[in-house]
């Protein structure tokens, strides 16, 4: 956004370090008094700017290290299929990212499983049961070279 000042970038990129920063903390990383970065962050809140707080889960502690994408074509793509496609995939607990694509499939979804037969398991009762599903393709992430659970500013 063209309207954020060095103080919001600074805020954001300390927010998006660790969330738990104290409002003192937080300022005195930012060089500014607690009351107006209280205020700023208020205001970046209001304005959309961060959506919430969340905490970043561990794969690995939590058995989930297979990760596939699937692309997904469609049979139907008018609107009313989208929508119903849409909702269906935001329901689906595995599917970790799901993005409509222009191009040669409807969409690219991320999907992370306990291991190649949970993975199975969620393609074949869950994901090709989808609305409109016409057909799919996976690939199996071999190893993240890059992966990152935010954004930077």
């Amino acid at each position: 956004m063209s309207d954020l000042d060095p103080y919001d970038r600074k805020i954001l990129s300390a927010l998006t370090e660790n969330a738990r920063l104290s409002m003192v903390d937080l300022a005195a990383r930012v060089g500014l008094s607690k009351t107006p970065v209280a205020a700023r962050v208020r205001a970046l809140e209001e304005k959309g700017v961060i959506q919430g707080y969340r905490a970043i889960l561990s794969p690995e502690k939590l058995d989930l290290q297979h990760v596939a994408y699937v692309e997904v074509k469609l049979s139907d793509t008018r609107q009313s299929a989208l929508a119903k496609f849409n909702d269906a995939a935001r329901a689906v607990p595995e599917i970790e990212e799901c993005y409509m694509i222009a191009g040669g499939f409807d969409y690219l979804i991320k999907v992370r499983s306990r291991d190649i037969v949970d993975y199975r398991r969620v393609l074949g009762e869950t994901i090709s049961s989808l609305p409109h599903v016409a057909a799919t393709s996976t690939y199996i992430a071999m190893e993240a070279v890059v992966e990152q659970s935010y954004m930077t500013v």
